[in-house]
């Protein structure tokens, strides 16, 4: 691909739909948690503060059709559910981790460029 063509290429679109699974709020939080170890959806609820059920349910979901997260279920009673990390998700940690780092790294600029602007657009 091109940069000179990405917004007429097909692979543009496809990308930015897993781009979004992906850098979503959500499934930030949920890969840096299971990329310490696999977890209960309990657990995950637990340790992701904020985040609702539904959300947590339904951003698993997405991650595991993306290919990210894997779902297991062990024959208890009741049956229980473990979430972990497939592959691809270590993978897709590593640049997820490194835009974490970088973005606590500079947040104090960040958050000096908002003030800034929010500061000029009063005026």
């Amino acid at each position: 691909m091109r940069l000179s063509n990405l917004s007429e290429t097909t692979e543009c679109h496809r990308a930015t739909e897993a781009i979004s699974r992906v850098a979503d709020k959500w499934s930030v939080l949920i890969i840096m948690q299971l990329e310490l170890k696999a977890q209960r959806f309990s657990d995950l609820k637990r340790q992701i503060s904020g985040i609702s059920p539904k959300m947590l349910a339904s951003t698993l979901r997405g991650l595991e059709r993306e290919g990210f997260v894997s779902r297991t279920v062990f024959p208890t009673k009741p049956p229980s559910v473990e979430y972990a990390l497939t592959d691809l998700g270590h993978e897709m940690a590593v640049p997820v981790r490194a835009v974490g780092s970088w973005v606590l790294d500079n947040i104090h600029r960040i958050e000096g460029a908002r003030e800034k602007f929010d500061a000029d657009a009063l005026v």
